[in-house]
């Protein structure tokens, strides 16, 4: 497991999510990915938990209710 988060911000997310990956953060794909990464049996989800931990976990799925919320 990760020892330390990928991203220490939300900033940080948002700028490598929007612009890097070049992925329009829009209310629906948010909903989408809170709903799979709070799904512990999903694939994606239990590497994810095994890579970078619980807590890394919990400050992302925080990031995408963020983004959902505000739009930004």
């Amino acid at each position: 497991m990760a020892t330390a988060d990928y991203f220490e911000t939300y900033e940080e997310w948002h700028e490598a999510i929007t612009r890097r990956c070049g992925l329009t953060l829009t209310k629906t794909f948010c909903e989408e990915r809170i709903r799979a990464l709070s799904d512990p049996k999903d694939a994606s989800t239990r590497d994810f938990v095994r890579l970078y931990g619980e807590g890394y976990l919990r400050k992302v799925i925080s990031w995408f209710e963020r983004a959902a919320g505000t739009g930004r």
